[in-house]
């Protein structure tokens, strides 16, 4: 024989002990809370839709797609080969697919074309699936979907862009709007010198013969290769709002220049770019000089959208978590069978619960506000707030226990729970972080006191059913009682304690007594932890964990 010979390969182990890759999987038919609340919150109808998006949505082929986008992110071209501006994005394939996914199925479109009729609890359910395929398409349709009550402010203006955006046809071409079959938008205000403070935005808005031309940079525009922007810019009346097609009316490249695409730390699917606009042609939207309060009807729809995001991120992280769990064995038995771990996971489970209640009763307040209900009026004004605010405070740290729970595998690229906690900071910073969100909580109540009253009688619904519960309440009482220039030191501590609180109210009269009572004695005991899996040592695991589903 050849001692040179080369010798077979034989592997040195079998891989095993390891869960399966999850295949085609249902969102809809597996979460069971989610069926719940759209029983509770939504028409007959939203279920039945929504059937076709969970599978879709929670196909292998839909994950590829979401890690392909992630991976391949999106790259500006400024020029063409010959050096003529171009301004374009160019996306990966896998991002495109996405895109249709939403827009072909009129989620963007939903919350108008059945206003006042479950419209606004489907945009918000869909949403919620979607982002468990990935987060960062989920931009350009928040955009498109909230762009609607802006519009509404000028006739014209709507008449001539909102059948675009109502369109189920994902159009990416750089074309003129009327030679597209369907739009979408994107949002530009902040800028360097000024960031929240819109106040201090530089951006000029001249009138010429045709219309009005902007002059200025935006540190952040959001979605660049949108069909129009809605912008701030200051013009002799102040603030204005206004609608910067990509196209002039006479079909020619308006002059926005896209300087660069930020390189951010997670969103990466998504473009957001700085821009410069240098003379590009506008028409304005509402009254003069009050383009923030113009501009506000679109932030207040994106805001229940940033705040449905982390819900569906956090979902989709507790899938991954208790799959492992159930097949991943260590020390002789399933880490599902083992204590400590399932008190974290049922710790998860109940934040996602909570969550997911909170979304969907703020969606209902949209809903039943477009009817003219007075408590749903002032609902609507105050619950996405809370909602933004305490949902992203509590993501980025769900993400990272979720990752804990698998253990190294769950700190590596190939799983989502990685891509989850790279984007899971980026909803609390866009439309208003939390500093910001809280100071316009403390606005409401100061302005809308009728928010708080309305809130208060939802609260007390549940009054009488469990002691923590109705110990926080008072606690809330307390301080609602001192003058609102006292409270904005403890403005955080006061919209956490709302958002828990009202969370709590919806299980307490909705979710099984299991998950309500230790949700209650969870987070609002006197020992309560910021800290996942931490429960009281008699909570009720195995009730708990059977509602994640599988």
């Amino acid at each position: 024989m050849d001692d040179h010979a080369p010798r077979s390969r034989q592997a040195t182990h079998e891989v095993s002990n390891q869960p399966d890759t999850g295949g085609d999987r249902d969102l809809l038919a597996a979460d069971r809370p989610l069926q719940e609340a759209l029983a509770r919150e939504a028409p007959q109808w939203v279920i039945q839709r929504l059937s076709a998006l969970g599978q879709e949505a929670g196909s292998a082929r839909a994950r590829e797609l979401g890690q392909a986008a992630d991976r391949h992110p999106p790259v500006l071209r400024a020029f063409d080969a010959h050096g003529r501006r171009l301004d374009e994005v160019r996306y990966h394939p896998a991002y495109h697919e996405l895109m249709h996914l939403a827009i072909d199925h009129g989620w963007h479109a939903v919350a108008w074309q059945e206003e006042g009729c479950g419209g606004h609890q489907a945009h918000v359910a869909a949403l919620y699936l979607l982002t468990q395929a990935e987060p960062g398409f989920c931009c350009p349709i928040t955009m498109t979907h909230a762009a609607m009550p802006v519009l509404r402010h000028s006739t014209v203006v709507h008449d001539r862009w909102a059948p675009g955006l109502l369109a189920w046809d994902y159009d990416p071409r750089a074309l003129p709007a009327a030679d597209k079959t369907g739009l979408t938008f994107g949002m530009a205000m902040t800028e360097k010198q000024g960031g929240s403070d819109l106040r201090a935005i530089t951006t000029r808005a001249e009138p010429d013969s045709d219309g009005w031309r902007l002059t200025g940079h935006k540190w952040f525009c959001s979605a660049p290769m949108s069909d129009a922007f809605l912008t701030l810019a200051r013009s002799d009346a102040g603030l204005g709002c206004f609608l910067v097609p990509r196209f002039t009316p006479d079909g020619q490249r308006n002059p926005i220049e896209l300087q660069r695409l930020k390189d951010k730390c997670g969103n990466r699917a998504n473009a957001s770019a700085e821009i410069e606009y240098r003379g590009a042609w506008a028409e304005p939207i509402g009254e003069p000089g009050r383009g923030i309060a113009t501009l506000l009807e679109m932030v207040q729809q994106t805001r229940l959208d940033t705040a449905t995001a982390p819900v569906g991120m956090m979902h989709q992280a507790l899938d991954e978590v208790w799959r492992h769990a159930c097949q991943r064995h260590a020390f002789g038995r399933p880490l599902a069978d083992q204590p400590l771990m399932r008190g974290v996971i049922a710790d998860l489970a109940l934040e996602v619960e909570a969550g997911l209640a909170l979304v969907m009763r703020t969606a209902r307040a949209f809903d039943a506000a477009v009817r003219g209900e007075p408590d749903e009026v002032a609902l609507a004004r105050l619950l996405p707030a809370l909602a933004k605010y305490w949902h992203n405070k509590r993501g980025p740290g769900f993400m990272a226990e979720a990752m804990e729970c698998l253990g190294g595998i769950g700190y590596v690229e190939e799983l989502p729970l990685a891509r989850l906690y790279r984007e899971a900071p980026v909803n609390s910073i866009w439309e208003g972080s939390g500093n910001v969100i809280c100071l316009d909580v403390l606005r409401v109540l100061t302005r809308h006191p009728e928010a708080l009253d309305a809130l208060r009688r939802l609260l007390g619904e549940a009054g009488g059913q469990q002691a923590e519960f109705d110990a926080a309440l008072k606690e809330l009482e307390r301080e609602l009682g001192r003058p609102v220039r006292d409270l904005e030191p403890r403005a955080r501590w006061l919209v956490q304690r709302l958002a828990q609180c009202t969370q709590a109210a919806l299980l307490l009269c909705h979710a099984p007594s299991v998950v309500a009572e230790t949700f209650c004695r969870a987070r609002l005991s006197s020992e309560a932890s910021t800290a996942y899996g931490i429960l009281p040592s008699d909570a009720p695991l195995s009730a708990i964990l059977e509602r994640i589903g599988s």
